[in-house]
Parts: C-alpha cells; sequence; structure tokens
C-alpha cells in the first residue's frame, strides 16, 4: 500500500487491528494520505482476538477443541514463511545455547522432551520443536520461532506435577503455533523500528532471551500483546486437555506463582514480570475452562515418573550447589513408588 494514491479505509484499519498498531500511526508509516476517522464496524471482525472474538469464533469452530490441528489459528498478517521462521528461530537457539548451561542427563531431557512432543502433537503447531533443558533456577520456559523450545530447571523443580509441568510448556507452544513472535516482528517492520529479532520475543521468553544476550532495551519491547497472552492461555489450556491433564492445574500453578510474587521472592517477580498472571487472567481461564472444555472424569494429574525426573534434577542441582560450598532446601518427593499415571476424578 506504500506510496499508493488512495487506500481503502476498512483495509487500513483491518490492518492497525490486526497488528494493535493505532491507526493514524500506521497510515503515518506507511505514508498514507489518507486517515480515515471511522471504519464501518460491521468490517472490523477480522481484527485480531478480543475476548468476545474470542468467543464467537470458539462457536464457530476457529477454537473448537475437538478441531484441533486442523484449524489455521497462525492466520494473520505476517511476512514470515513457515521456513524463514523457521530460520529465524534457528539462529536465535544458537545464540541462546552459546550463552547458557544446557543440562545432558539423558533422564531428565529425554523426559522434559518427551511431555513437550506430547503437547505438540495435540496442537496447531506447523512446525517440528526441538526441546531442550536450560540449568537455570528461574521458574520459566520460552520457545523461540520455528518451535525451539527451552525449559529452565527452576520451572521442573517449582511445579508440584505434571500437569502444572505441562499447562506451562503447553502454553509456550501455543505462541509458536499462533506464529505471536513472526507477527509481532512483521508489525516491527511495519513501523521500521530496531530490526533486532531478539526483542519481540513476549513473556517469559522475551525476558530469558533479553537476559541471555544482554540486551539493554526497553521491557515494553519484550511483551506480547494482552490479546496474543489471552490467546496463549486458551491455545494452551485447549493442549493441555487435549493432551489428556486437567486444564486446571494451569491455573493453580500461576495462582501460585502469583502469590509467591506478592511475597517478592525474586525469582518469580524476575522471570513473570513481563508475563503477568493477573487477577483478572487467572478469572478468564476458570471461565474458558467452564464454558469450552467438557468436563472429564479423569485427568492425569501427576507420575511417578515426573517425581522421579524432578527428584533426580534436584539432586543434579544439590551436587552443583554443594560443590560451591552452599546450601540448598531439601526436596521431598510426594510419590515414592513406581507405578501408572495418578489420575483424580474430578
Amino acid at each position: 500500500m506504500k506510496g499508493t494514491a488512495t487506500a481503502d479505509p476498512v483495509l487500513v484499519y483491518a490492518e492497525s487491528a490486526a497488528l494493535g498498531i493505532p491507526v493514524n500511526q500506521l497510515a503515518h508509516a506507511r505514508e498514507l494520505p489518507m486517515t480515515p476517522a471511522v471504519a464501518p464496524p460491521e468490517r472490523m471482525e477480522i481484527a485480531q482476538p478480543t475476548l468476545h472474538g474470542l468467543r464467537e469464533q470458539m462457536r464457530h469452530g476457529k477454537y473448537d477443541v475437538s478441531k484441533i490441528g486442523d484449524r489455521d489459528v497462525g492466520h494473520g498478517l505476517d511476512f514470515y514463511s513457515v521456513e524463514k521462521e523457521r530460520a529465524l528461530g534457528q539462529e536465535l537457539a544458537a545464540e541462546v545455547e552459546q550463552e547458557s548451561k544446557m543440562i545432558s542427563d539423558p533422564v531428565i531431557t529425554e523426559y522434559v522432551n518427551r511431555v513437550g512432543q506430547n503437547l505438540v502433537r495435540n496442537s496447531d503447531a506447523k512446525v517440528p520443536f526441538v526441546i531442550k533443558v536450560i540449568d537455570n533456577e528461574e521458574i520459566n520456559a520460552f520457545a523461540l520461532p520455528g518451535g525451539f523450545f527451552y525449559v529452565n530447571s527452576g520451572l521442573i523443580l517449582a511445579a508440584e506435577n505434571e500437569a502444572e509441568l505441562a499447562g506451562v510448556m503447553a502454553h509456550e507452544i501455543a505462541h509458536v503455533a499462533a506464529r505471536h513472535a513472526t507477527k509481532n516482528e512483521t508489525k516491527s517492520e511495519i513501523l521500521n523500528l530496531a530490526s533486532m529479532p531478539l526483542i519481540f520475543m513476549g513473556g517469559p521468553a522475551g525476558f530469558a532471551v533479553r537476559q541471555l544476550v544482554g540486551l539493554a532495551l526497553p521491557m515494553t519491547y519484550l511483551k506480547f500483546s494482552r490479546n496474543a497472552e489471552r490467546e496463549a492461555d486458551l491455545l494452551g489450556m485447549e493442549y493441555q486437555y487435549a493432551t489428556g491433564y486437567d486444564p486446571q492445574e494451569f491455573v493453580r500453578f500461576f495462582e501460585r506463582m502469583k502469590a509467591s510474587e506478592k511475597q517478592k521472592q525474586s525469582l518469580l517477580v524476575k522471570a513473570f514480570s513481563t508475563h503477568p498472571m493477573t487477577s483478572d487472567r487467572v478469572k478468564r481461564a476458570q471461565e474458558t475452562i467452564a464454558r469450552y472444555l467438557p468436563e472429564r472424569d479423569e485427568y492425569v494429574i501427576d507420575t511417578s515418573e515426573f517425581e522421579s525426573v524432578k527428584a533426580r534434577l534436584a539432586e543434579l542441582m544439590h551436587r552443583k550447589i554443594g560443590a560451591g560450598g552452599q546450601m540448598m532446601p531439601t526436596l521431598q518427593k510426594r510419590n515414592e513408588q513406581d507405578g501408572p499415571p495418578r489420575l483424580e476424578k474430578k
């Protein structure tokens, strides 16, 4: 549209809404000679999902949990092909791994990868995922464009059961499935902002990457929009549900993080400062579960394998810290015996 003599006001408004950019700012960036004052409301329905929009689209199939994998949740204005997205993610992943200490224990890495891949198979993601564990005590996980996914050891130790871990992982998988990162980068390119792909990752991802590479940039560049986070919450709980986990565990995990944040526990405040689970967000998540995810008699809450891997990781961290002469709290297993996944009736 740049350089044209005229522009369709509806298209400009639609693009503005989809990108979350004020229409005047978009028109100026695109050098458009018009700045429409009003756009027909009935033609604004293609905007990025609002809470009302999510509900409507769930009724009409886009967010129908029974159609996972056969719906185009990543649709929208995006300059990045899947191939270009994958190449971008690979480049960023190389930087992350160069600056991070990775967990190489095969029992831990195989388990986390298997939990993640099960979620990916029950998602809308169109790219294969590479899932690794970072030796970092911050309670965090982040997925780069193209499916390069990192789980911090701190998140595994903070989770009280496998369903909590799966809930956080599913949320990050949802950001990739909905292509939020490349849409953010597309937005930045339209506005001719600094072309630094790392700064446009949102939530804990943005914070983690910024810390790893030492980017001294305003935190506002590290957030996904509220609508994108809302969509990732919704999709992530659907993926968690479709894999057999109780999506309420995602809510419980973040409620616990929120309570800990109030107590000013630095690791929680630091990791989730760009990714807050507000009271309103908790309420929306609970409403989503009640309205759109049919209740089941049983869900997977925990497994003996999760408890075993968590204890193994805790011991690994204990040996590492002990070598430095520091103390580490002792973690107790909740389930001492091996067996099938623990199911809870609702």
